[in-house]
């Protein structure tokens, strides 16, 4: 059973920051990068996965952090969306596509088993400064 500790540790996390680097690489390249609104758009939703899992970990209660996972987990949808969108408009090719979408995937698979845990746990109020830890299992 690992003990997280801060944010940064999250298996979810962490492939949701390596997600959101693929996309601002893809959307740097020349055709998608003049696409202004479906660049916009897509990395906000890349960005939105990282951040709704970092915020709702320094939330104050267990709920508060499962329900920032569910948007987390709303928004890796979006993105999957999104690069259906970017692959039918020739703007990434069909092995980033695939890349992307399984890392995608994978992530909302994490989020999803991450919920399950934290709604299994006591609702604990968690409204204190310090290190704020779970117990996940592997």
């Amino acid at each position: 059973m690992a003990t997280i500790k801060r944010f940064e540790e999250i298996e979810a996390w962490i492939n949701a920051r390596k997600l959101t680097n693929m996309v601002y690489d893809f959307t740097n390249e020349s055709l998608f990068s003049k696409d202004f609104g479906l660049k916009d758009q897509i990395r906000r939703s890349a960005v939105s996965v990282m951040s709704n899992i970092a915020e709702g970990f320094e939330s104050h209660t267990q709920a508060l952090f499962a329900d920032f996972l569910g948007r987390a987990k709303g928004s890796v949808g979006e993105l999957r969306s999104q690069l259906y969108i970017s692959l039918d408009c020739g703007y990434i090719t069909e092995d980033e596509f695939n890349q992307a979408i399984s890392l995608a995937e994978h992530t909302s698979k994490q989020l999803y088993r991450l919920i399950a845990y934290l709604k299994t746990q006591p609702n604990i109020r968690r409204i204190r400064e310090g290190i704020i830890e779970y117990n996940i299992q592997s």
